[in-house]
């Protein structure tokens, strides 16, 4: 599905074009160019927390926010609360104009820092958006965390 990492940038009225080979994936899996915007915190490890953003096709965020409405998954209340107050309560349905534009609300923008140099990154069933300074961060962190089992990551054909 959604795949790649592509730099752009945003512009001063939060201003951006959504790439065209993520937007293609909308129209082609989803049959609906409709999607939702929110917030994407990250752990970044020693109780650091990582901003960016997420992009769900509309289908997608509903079924998400069915799953998360319905509790479960041996979270607390407090913390399914937090979920609700931090993804579903932000989330922005919008949809790219014919330039394959979008306006990024001013809130989530400084809720991730977008200012001018902003990444794309395709993760399978959502895209993230992230500044180029948080993205480098988030990879370092992904290094520090990626798997020394090479029996385990011989498994998953890596």
């Amino acid at each position: 599905m959604f795949s790649g990492e592509h730099y752009t940038s945003i512009d001063a009225k939060g201003r951006t074009s959504l790439p065209a080979r993520l937007r293609e994936v909308f129209s082609e899996v989803f049959g609906d160019e409709r999607f939702v915007i929110t917030k994407c915190p990250v752990d970044m490890g020693n109780g650091a927390i990582g901003r960016g953003l997420s992009i769900y096709p509309l289908r997608d965020w509903q079924a998400l926010r069915e799953k998360i409405n319905q509790g479960g998954s041996g979270l607390t209340a407090a913390q399914l609360n937090s979920i609700k107050r931090l993804i579903l309560a932000p989330g922005v349905e919008c949809v790219a104009d014919k330039q394959g534009r979008v306006l990024i609300p001013p809130t989530l923008r400084s809720y991730a820092a977008l200012e001018r140099d902003i990444v794309f990154v395709g993760t399978e069933n959502k895209i993230e958006i992230w500044n180029q300074q948080a993205w480098d961060k988030v990879c370092g962190q992904a290094e520090q965390d990626f798997p020394g089992d090479t029996q385990a990551l011989a498994e998953l054909g890596l």
